[in-house]
């Protein structure tokens, strides 16, 4: 375990406290709401109480001594027109800037002491600004969260969870803790982000190859790399630059079902290799690959192949029982440091963002804007339901009901790039199924200023009152989203979602950072500034079609940025001119290939 400066602050307070005769402790039993549901949510039901002994981690995430330092550190490394663009902070750095007062840590540990939670249980945790409490039993977490943990069962997946509908803490502290994990946030279901369809005696070898030939039916790779024009470049810095994927749910990839399609699809990769990093007891199990880690490596290495890739294989899911996976994940990788973490992550997970609590929701969305600080450019799809699934009823904390898109979280973090899905070519058009809207927790952010309004003042007052047109807009970039062919158990599918999408713009994203790295200069980092910005001439504006759903048309592809496709798909070419031309203005070196 890596104790940061934080961690010896907190020993600080803790052996203060205990020196002390006679501390004049905060009325703990003055006990405030922090977040409850009304009711269990939605295809959720109890099962009961677990055993008092059964032990979980908490996660508590503190109030930042200087709260807007790290957004503001954010756009400066992030904006190609700042002078700090590219100088991306370290862990240390970041740790820094989100670092809580030293109020907030004495009263902290004086609460966790008072509960007899001893010192060696507690460590710094996910940047910085988090605290990690491990082992505390169910029934001391009822104690001290005024909760009532239980047993719950998903009524459609069967996934199980320990959680409660409720949690209090001491008045006291509801300045300095801002959120605590596992509590009420239930999770989503995991199913696949995609709507798979088998084709009927497939199999890999000259029969496929015979069939999938037809680019009317399918999507590969040689499409997309012509379509998105990166055929030509040959990744240089693959001693430098990485490419991750998030695994979830355990939905592995297989070695040999990527080299069969590479094979079949992108001749000069069939050497491609990926390496699995097992994070909190996630599994590798080859032998039944799973579809969703199969298409995300799968899209990924045939873009950016030979680009390394590294697949995190995170222990279960986000309705683990005591566990939440995206904390997690994010743990590990904001322990690494910046030369540990690719360049660019790909992330085909999430669910609505109304399931989340507003707390865990914004808390988490921090955690990703660390990475980009860092030099990360993190990908999300933004769903495949276009504006939502189903009849769109949402019920609050406090029980009313009320008709409302839905929006889909992580791809509406504001600190995260969205990513939509098209189809077709000559033109390509929105593809129905992209999820895309606006947030109903996130602000609308400012790089968004300059394209927003214009989508709104087209849109008029249709679907009033159906989304906030204040929120973050997503997504912000688009790719092929249906018909892609994959390889699974040696057979060929076809597949569609945004959860094809993603990949496909991370392996572009990666050349990009390649090209950049191989010069001499830093990554793109978080996406978003440059995009909407000096990026945005080396896209394909998307002007045609719609995401229809909760029993409506919903939004409409129009010219400039739109909840559909956002500001539209990539042309590497002329992204790489863009980058050339900055480069050569800043006084870099040659970039003459």
């Amino acid at each position: 375990m890596r104790y940061h400066p934080l961690s010896v602050l907190f020993t600080l307070a803790v052996a203060i406290l205990c020196g002390l005769a006679t501390p004049l402790a905060p009325p703990w039993d003055r006990m405030k709401l922090m977040h409850a549901w009304s009711t269990v949510p939605k295809n959720w039901e109890s099962l009961g109480h677990p055993p008092n002994e059964t032990a979980i981690d908490l996660y508590l995430a503190l109030k930042s001594e200087r709260e807007n330092a790290l957004v503001d550190a954010l756009y400066q490394v992030s904006d190609p027109k700042n002078p700090k663009y590219g100088a991306h902070l370290s862990r240390e750095q970041v740790a820094e800037v989100v670092a809580p007062h030293p109020d907030t840590l004495y009263l902290v540990s004086s609460w966790l002491k008072h509960w007899g939670i001893p010192s060696s249980s507690v460590s710094t945790a996910l940047g910085g600004n988090w605290l990690k409490v491990v082992g505390v039993s169910v029934s001391q977490a009822n104690d001290i969260l005024g909760a009532s943990y239980q047993l719950y069962q998903h009524v459609e997946t069967n996934d199980t969870v320990i959680r409660t509908i409720s949690y209090s803490l001491p008045e006291v502290l509801h300045g300095h803790i801002q959120a605590i994990v596992p509590t009420t946030h239930f999770g989503y279901p995991l199913t696949e982000r995609m709507r798979p369809q088998m084709h009927p005696g497939a199999g890999v070898g000259a029969r496929a190859k015979e069939v999938l030939s037809s680019r009317d039916e399918y999507v590969v790779p040689s499409y997309l790399r012509w379509l998105y024009r990166t055929s030509g470049y040959v990744p240089k810095a693959t001693d430098r630059n990485a490419l991750g994927i998030a695994g979830f749910g355990e939905r592995y990839p297989s070695l040999h079902d990527l080299t069969a399609f590479m094979v079949e699809y992108r001749t000069d990769g069939e050497d491609a290799r990926f390496d699995v990093v097992h994070i909190n007891g996630g599994g590798d199990d080859p032998i039944n690959p799973g579809l969703e880690g199969s298409l995300d490596i799968q899209y990924a290495e045939a873009m950016a192949y030979p680009t390394p890739h590294i697949y995190y294989s995170t222990g279960g899911t986000p309705e683990s029982l005591t566990d939440d996976p995206y904390i997690r994940w994010l743990d590990y990788l904001l322990d690494e440091d910046n030369v540990n973490i690719p360049q660019t992550i790909s992330t085909s997970y999430g669910g609505y963002e109304h399931i989340a609590s507003l707390e865990y929701a914004t808390k988490v969305c921090d955690l990703f804007s660390q990475l980009g600080a860092r030099g990360v450019s993190v990908l999300f799809a933004s769903g495949d339901y276009g504006v939502g699934n189903g009849d769109c009823l949402v019920r609050d904390s406090s029980g009313n009901t009320y008709y409302q898109f839905l929006p889909f979280f992580p791809a509406t973090c504001p600190w995260v790039t969205s990513v939509g899905g098209t189809t077709s070519h000559n033109p390509e058009v929105a593809a129905s199924l992209s999820g895309g809207g606006f947030s109903i927790y996130f602000d609308r952010p400012e790089y968004q200023e300059g394209v927003i309004p214009t989508f709104l003042q087209s849109l008029g007052d249709t679907y009033e009152g159906f989304y906030d047109p204040n929120g973050r807009g997503f997504p912000d970039i688009s790719a092929q989203a249906v018909g892609l062919a994959i390889v699974l158990g040696g057979q060929i599918e076809h597949v569609e979602g945004t959860s094809g999408s993603t990949p496909t713009v991370a392996g572009i994203i990666s050349l990009l950072n390649d090209y950049l790295i191989s010069k001499g200069s830093q990554p793109l980092g978080f996406l978003n500034p440059w995009l909407y910005g000096t990026g945005r001439p080396g896209l394909n504006d998307i002007t045609s079609g719609s995401n229809p759903g909760c029993s409506t048309n919903g939004f409409t592809a129009i010219a400039g940025w739109d909840p559909v496709t956002g500001l539209g798909t990539l042309d590497f070419a002329k992204l790489e001119e863009i980058i050339d031309d900055r480069l050569r203005n800043s006084g870099a070196p040659s970039t003459e290939r």
